[in-house]
């Protein structure tokens, strides 16, 4: 290979990562839709939110949490299930939340029990998930 191949080859490969520095190929933030912040502040928000979805759910518990600083691995998938339903769960990594657990009152494959979360944090609904009771194998989006 000659001198001059070398140095152009280096210097195409040096603008090449500079031109991917300052514009990222953003695809995955492109395809997160926007949306307005949905209520969670009572009761009857949070269900109206699963009922706007088609979702019939009566409340089992409520318990405070603590988002993730740092996500792990599994909670990395369970941000990019919100990322794709619009839901803000990364704005509020480290922050103190409410995660409500309801049960599913009409959806049921294979006679399984259905429960559904609604993660809460300032009055706001920042991460939804539906899925079956035992393990959670069968995990759906709210919206």
């Amino acid at each position: 290979m000659s001198k001059k191949f070398a140095v152009i080859t280096i210097s195409a490969a040096v603008v090449l990562g500079i031109v991917t520095l300052l514009f990222p190929d953003n695809k995955e933030t492109q395809d997160v839709p926007k949306s307005a912040p949905v209520d969670a502040a009572t009761p009857d928000s949070r269900i109206g939110y699963f009922a706007s979805h088609g979702w019939e759910v009566v409340e089992i518990s409520g318990k405070d949490i603590t988002i993730p600083a740092d996500f792990s691995v599994e909670y990395e998938q369970y941000a990019q299930i919100q990322d794709k339903q619009g839901l803000p769960l990364r704005e509020y990594a480290g922050k103190p939340a409410k995660v409500y657990l309801y049960e599913v009152k009409n959806y049921s494959p294979e006679n399984q029990k259905m429960l559904a979360e609604l993660l809460v944090c300032e009055d706001t609904a920042i991460a939804s998930l539906v899925y079956n009771d035992n393990g959670g194998n069968l995990r759906l989006a709210v919206s």
